[in-house]
């Protein structure tokens, strides 16, 4: 894994239950982690949706992190991923050959 290619800054955010204070449950994102990554536009051939007769593009990455206890606990469920200010879903993720040595988050962004 080559560190200098590790040039943005990253938040991996987790979905939890919050009780309000009337005792409603409500579903919060919370930050789970920080760290560096490289993001690279996905190889994958662009994903085309129409939404109120107009054509828009999926924007998708592909983010890989260094492997951590923080990072290994990551699944495409719970989690998803913020990067200037853009709010990612993880598709799915790729461990890399299981060497512990990285992760390969594939994302889609989110609209708002």
């Amino acid at each position: 894994m080559n560190i200098a290619g590790l040039r943005v800054r990253i938040t991996i955010q987790k979905n939890v239950t919050a009780v309000d204070r009337i005792g409603n449950h409500t579903s919060v994102w919370t930050d789970y982690f920080s760290c560096w990554a490289t993001a690279v536009a996905s190889g994958k051939s662009a994903e085309e949706t129409e939404h109120a007769a107009t054509t828009q593009e999926a924007d998708r990455l592909d983010i890989t992190v260094r492997w951590s206890s923080e990072t290994a606990a990551v699944d495409s469920k719970q989690y998803r991923v913020l990067l200037n200010d853009r709010i990612y879903d993880i598709l799915n993720i790729d461990d890399m050959g299981f060497k512990r040595n990285s992760r390969k988050f594939h994302t889609q962004l989110v609209e708002r």
